[in-house]
């Protein structure tokens, strides 16, 4: 009767031994007895504050975009050339190997383009089918062809600084990358060049315009008008150009 009852407390031999929990935290309680049943997401870990649902389907990664292709907070950073998921273990790895890099330079910063928010679930070797989905494993991102995992930028960081940043998380990644500037045109899954740019009148206003709109100081909507003002004056000035680069015609004579 005791070692029935000791099989049912005991965890599983089936579940997965490699399986990531959150530490436990002890919970106080009045009786005097110390019970460890609260768990503690720490800050530095890449992970979901909370979610809708225990468990959800893991999906496979798309073809290709070109929303978030281009550089958008640093000046360099790293493209994903295939689709692949990868874990939060993975990044995390990444984010230290970078941050320990850019560390002596004043002023570098890293920023994290992906975050998972997926959770996989795995169930234990040669199982027979059904009895539900599998217990959690890790937590993991889809990542699409052409999307920007990571950039670098700031305290005037140099080009083979942010190279030899990012060529760590590079060898830490389980997929094809390629670095990239500010001057590094967009892709579309196996497609990238300058004619996949959107028009000048598309592009959206940039950082520093939208902090003077948040700070109501008026200036923002002024500096683009006259941006707009100055590429119709341009358009114009061509045209003027060509009507006069044209022979008059050939006008009749009256008898």
């Amino acid at each position: 009767m005791i070692g029935s009852i000791t099989s049912l407390l005991r965890p599983s031999s089936i579940a997965s031994s490699s399986r990531f929990t959150l530490p436990l935290f002890p919970k106080p309680s009045t009786a005097g007895q110390t019970s460890f049943a609260q768990q503690v997401r720490y800050r530095g870990q890449l992970a979901p504050k909370r979610t809708k649902f225990k468990k959800a389907a893991k999906g496979a990664p798309g073809g290709g975009s070109l929303k978030g292709t281009t550089l958008h907070h640093g000046t360099y950073g790293l493209r994903a050339c295939s689709s692949v998921r990868i874990s939060a273990a993975q990044l995390s790895s990444c984010q230290m190997a970078v941050r320990r890099k850019i560390k002596p330079v004043k002023g570098a910063e890293m920023f994290l383009r992906v975050f998972p928010d997926i959770p996989v679930c795995v169930k234990g070797n040669e199982q027979r089918m059904g009895k539900g989905k599998g217990s959690f494993e890790y937590w993991s991102c889809r990542v699409s062809p052409g999307k920007v995992i990571m950039e670098v930028g700031g305290g005037g960081l140099r080009e083979e600084i942010a190279k030899a940043a990012l060529k760590l998380a590079q060898a830490r990644l389980p997929l094809q990358t390629e670095f990239i500037r500010l001057s590094s045109s967009p892709r579309l899954g196996r497609i990238s060049g300058h004619s996949l740019r959107p028009p000048p009148y598309a592009r959206p206003v940039p950082q520093t315009l939208a902090a003077l709109d948040a700070k109501d100081e008026g200036r923002a909507k002024d500096v683009v008008l006259s941006r707009e003002d100055t590429q119709v004056d341009e358009l114009s000035s061509q045209l003027r150009a060509v009507d006069l680069g044209r022979r008059p015609a050939a006008q009749g004579i009256d008898v």
